[in-house]
């Protein structure tokens, strides 16, 4: 299976820049998510490696291989780079049986029949679609025309697997359960999956990186929990989280070290970050994630509630604090009246600060009052 390699890749549209100098190294048997807003060019990306999409300039390797060199004059079909791609809208043939649909390339590539017959069968047994191999994709569910989709596209063995929001014609329940699939498929698979979404969840459940992109524009790419416990920037730490990160306006008083005295929400607080916290001065913005929040009966901040939202296993509270809306997660079912005064506490140690001015992330730690 191969790596994936892009070099400076830009994409222009006459003045509009969809990609804007883009390097990516995506691990071989990766499952790498392109994230962001739409518009922000993860699927401008995604088209460039497939060979969907010609970039303006850059380098792209697949196993090694130089697919696309704008100075050399290469761009190789998408027929030469060995992938598959799998459609959000399936493209299944609706004259042909699943078994057909499943077969269709693998003919067009003159396997023979004993050969095709054992390989759509291999597939029908992973994607667990056995049953439906003499029906027509208008007698199937949507999970089973994704599946059938799927398994067609992995037919020929492709060394790479794109996917452009395969599971956005999907309810929500048929979303979650193909999730778990698309995982297990990964691993059975040891495939290389390169997989676009605007759905932070599907991102962070999937992935083993994520490439968060925001106006063309690289963001940040790691792992899942990296970029929810130590975002890069404000955008990101705003984009990926639900409920969203809270962030709270911050004046530095002092700092030295690792160490630096603030001033937030009528209160002087202290941030002891991981690591020197180089040159900080002026305005910050504390980021501290909802279930950093806590309700404490000890807390000393004091917020008035603005509503509460039940959720069975947990309760999200929207707070005012001092004029600045805060957002609680709470463990359970709870119901606090409106304007109800409750006291707050910041905990543990990844509580991000970021520079007001350029949004970005200057240090992680933890905040004593």
């Amino acid at each position: 299976m191969p790596e994936i390699i892009l070099q400076h890749v830009t994409k222009r549209f006459d003045k509009f820049v969809a990609v804007q100098d883009l390097d990516l190294q995506i691990q071989d048997r990766g499952f790498i998510t392109l994230l962001g807003p739409s518009g922000c060019g993860k699927t401008t990306t995604l088209r460039m490696i497939a060979g969907l999409e010609t970039p303006t300039s850059g380098r792209i390797l697949i196993d090694g291989t130089p697919v696309f060199d704008s100075e050399k004059g290469i761009n190789l079909p998408p027929n030469k780079r060995d992938i598959g791609f799998l459609f959000q809208n399936y493209a299944l043939w609706p004259h042909m049986t699943v078994y057909e649909n499943i077969a269709f390339g693998l003919e067009m590539l003159k396997w023979d029949k004993a050969r095709i017959r054992k390989r759509v069968d291999e597939l029908l047994a992973l994607l667990k679609i056995e049953q439906f191999e003499k029906r027509y994709p208008a007698e199937l569910s949507g999970g089973q025309q994704q599946r059938v989709a799927i398994a067609r596209t992995l037919a020929p063995s492709p060394k790479v697997l794109f996917m452009d929001e395969p599971l956005s014609n999907l309810d929500a329940k048929l979303r979650q359960e193909m999730r778990t699939e698309l995982k297990r498929l990964h691993s059975d698979t040891n495939s290389t999956f390169v997989y676009v979404t605007h759905d932070q969840l599907e991102a962070m459940t999937l992935s083993t990186k994520v490439c968060l992109m925001d106006t063309g524009v690289l963001q940040q790419y790691a792992p899942p929990l990296e970029i929810y416990g130590h975002p890069a920037n404000l955008f990101v730490a705003e984009f990926v989280g639900n409920p969203t990160m809270n962030f709270i306006p911050a004046t530095v008083k002092s700092a030295s070290g690792n160490c630096a005295t603030l001033s937030l929400l009528g209160h002087d607080a202290t941030f002891a970050a991981k690591a020197p916290l180089d040159g900080i001065k002026g305005d910050v913005v504390l980021g501290v994630r909802p279930e950093f929040l806590p309700i404490q009966p000890d807390g000393p901040l004091r917020g008035k509630t603005y509503s509460t939202l039940p959720a069975g296993m947990e309760t999200t509270v929207k707070l005012s604090c001092g004029g600045t809306m805060l957002t609680s997660v709470v463990f359970g079912c709870v119901d606090y009246a409106v304007d109800t005064e409750l006291p707050l506490n910041i905990v543990g140690d990844n509580i991000a600060l970021f520079d007001q001015a350029s949004g970005q992330s200057v240090g992680f730690g933890s905040v004593t009052f």
